[in-house]
């Protein structure tokens, strides 16, 4: 994409990733891409600010060349080393060895570490101010979201906050790069809650800490590095963030997470009436096969609702291990203080439930209640399925 003026002598330069799979190697993106966001900022004193992934900066550079020539930049600043941002510091680097790489003391030694570039930085601190002339740049730390050396950029006069990881999402910019380019940015937000919950939830502290920093500074626009620039409202994805990040303490939307997966259709042939006993509590609910979704699908469900109604059979006197691999996620994405409800089949004997109850006390889960039975459910099972999810449901409504 051609770069754009978001503000007089601001301008976007972008680049669609529409061929990475799995970003960091973990997280399909293969339908929905990304874009890796970086932002020249013209004045006496001219700055560009990130970079973009090493596979892309050919593109990238030919892309800024065509605002400026890279010899005339005086800095740049490095908000995040993780190399989605800083791949292309190489390549930028022989084409515009003057530059002045502006980064906090922590990314210092990540540079030379990554891509042996120790010269020509200078580090900055919290709220250290720099002015090109007519615009400044301000600085703000933001440790943990999600690197420690992580900052934010904000330019004082135009109100423009480059935010890095903060505030981004997954998704190409194929029709505007402005949150009011789209009529509906429904899909946006929610590849921005899957982006936050993949990468940046279990930094929800520090998201907080970022957010209490920015609170007395007026932002007229949010850049990220990932995603939509909000120019329309950018209080909108600020507010999503703080809000998301405080289910980490906080008890979540009183909704219901139903996470399914069998052998043999056992543990399938309870779901309908599950479901049904669920749909009479009238709790909003989203379910998903664990077989067939992959668990960066299932994680956004999992962060925003309380409840978590698990239905898997026991497998070799544990739970099925399918399902292992999602509560164990679970754990290394700080996923707390939810409530949750099993069903499920056995055959010889049961033990699903003896693992659940170890595996609640490591994520702070309140077991509320189990229906387990032998081979298939019988019509008896059946019938109190119903009145087990209704249950459920409507103590997930109370709290």
């Amino acid at each position: 994409m051609k770069p754009i003026e978001i503000q007089p002598n601001i301008f976007w330069i972008g680049v669609n990733d529409r061929s990475t799979k799995l970003f960091e190697g973990l997280w399909p993106i293969e339908k929905e891409g990304i874009s890796y966001n970086s932002y020249l900022i013209k004045d006496e004193k001219t700055v560009l600010i990130d970079l973009c992934k090493g596979l892309f900066q050919d593109e990238y550079l030919n892309e800024l060349k065509t605002l400026i020539d890279p010899s005339e930049i005086d800095y740049l600043v490095v908000n995040h080393m993780e190399p989605d941002h800083s791949g292309a510091m190489q390549a930028f680097r022989k084409i515009a060895p003057q530059a002045k790489i502006l980064a906090t003391i922590k990314a210092v030694q990540m540079m030379e570490d990554f891509f042996g570039i120790s010269e020509n930085i200078q580090p900055v601190n919290d709220r250290e101010k720099i002015s090109l002339g007519e615009k400044e740049l301000l600085f703000i730390t933001a440790p943990m979201v999600h690197w420690p050396e992580t900052m934010m950029t904000y330019e004082t006069s135009s109100q423009v906050l480059f935010s890095c990881d903060a505030f981004g999402g997954y998704g190409t910019l194929s029709d505007g790069i402005f949150d009011d380019d789209y009529k509906d940015i429904s899909y946006f937000e929610q590849e921005s809650l899957r982006y936050f919950s993949n990468i940046v939830a279990a930094f929800s502290k520090p998201v907080l800490n970022a957010g209490a920093k920015l609170a007395d500074i007026p932002i007229k626009m949010i850049a990220p590095s990932h995603g939509l620039v909000w120019r329309g409202a950018p209080e909108r994805i600020l507010n999503l963030y703080v809000k998301w990040s405080e289910f980490s303490k906080d008890t979540a939307e009183r909704g219901v997470t139903l996470l399914y997966g069998s052998m043999y259709g056992n543990t399938l042939k309870m779901l309908p009436a599950i479901t049904a006993g669920l749909e009479k509590a009238h709790v909003p609910t989203k379910g998903h096969d664990i077989t067939t979704t992959h668990i960066s699908y299932i994680l956004p469900d999992l962060w925003v609702n309380q409840g978590v109604m698990i239905g898997a059979p026991t497998y070799e006197g544990s739970i099925f291990p399918t399902m292992a691999a999602v509560l164990e996620m679970v754990n290394f994405k700080r996923i707390f203080n939810r409530h949750a409800a099993y069903f499920g089949s056995y055959g010889w004997g049961g033990g699903a439930t003896r693992y659940l109850k170890t595996q609640f006390e490591k994520s702070k889960w309140e077991f509320v209640e189990s229906l387990v039975f032998p081979g298939q459910p019988s019509q008896e099972d059946l019938a109190n399925a119903s009145a087990f999810s209704e249950r459920f449901g409507n103590l997930i409504k109370s709290l």
